[in-house]
């Protein structure tokens, strides 16, 4: 069983930059048609500073912590057995290309499910820009198969 003790636990906040040729590449290979997430001019004359952050695109950001498995390594996850469960997104702020967008981990909570055959690890992640605004918490939930 995974220790109840690792609620709470945080990973170190960690910075990514927003390239805008990322952006592009995200938005083509999700089939983005809007030209407001491929075009600055276009994004500027639907009034935003610059390409603006799809929302599903911090997923994306999150993986380049400097080590995508730390909570995974922390609670001795078995890769093998893991599942995605679920996901999810509040957004607080729009982002936009050349921003710097900060990552702070947390453990939300741990249980299981059918006398411990599942076991759930939620993990909400805080993402504030350069300016410490709080621009979007994302919500992710691993599932363990045991034996």
């Amino acid at each position: 069983m995974i220790a109840r003790s690792y609620i709470g636990h945080t990973v170190p906040p960690f910075p990514v930059a927003v390239e805008k040729g990322r952006l592009r590449l995200f938005a083509k290979a999700t089939g983005q048609t809007d030209p407001q997430y491929l075009d600055e001019e276009a994004a500027r004359a639907a009034g935003h500073p610059g390409l603006p952050v799809p929302p599903t695109f911090f997923f994306c950001l999150e993986m380049e912590s400097p080590n995508p498995a730390a909570i995974r390594e922390l609670l001795g996850l078995d890769y093998r057995r893991l599942l995605h469960g679920e996901q999810g997104f509040r957004y607080h702020a729009m982002a936009y290309a050349g921003d710097t967008l900060t990552f702070a981990q947390r453990i939300e909570d741990i249980y299981d499910k059918k006398n411990g055959a599942l076991e759930f690890v939620v993990r909400k992640t805080r993402v504030t820009n350069q300016r410490d605004e709080l621009v979007a918490e994302l919500r992710c939930v691993t599932v363990m198969q045991n034996d």
